[in-house]
């Protein structure tokens, strides 16, 4: 018998246990996250979508001008 890493140390059934509910607790973990990103750059893009509209339909900024004020004689 060799003895490798798998012979010399076996898990025991509460640690497969234990990994097996990491591992699927990750995977829901790593889902969600992708559907939040992916809902994140959706919702991203149609802000920036709609402020661009927004600024193209937006009148031009009155420039209000101003008067010279006379010089005080001091």
């Amino acid at each position: 018998m060799q003895v490798t890493k798998e012979t010399l140390f076996k898990a025991s059934k509460a640690e497969m246990k234990g990994d097996a509910t990491t591992r699927a607790a990750r995977e829901i973990i790593d889902r969600d996250r992708a559907q939040q990103d992916a809902k994140t750059e959706r919702l991203r893009l149609a802000r920036m979508e709609r402020d661009a509209a927004e600024q193209a339909a937006a009148p031009p900024p009155v420039v209000k001008k101003t008067r010279k004020r006379a010089a005080s004689a001091a």
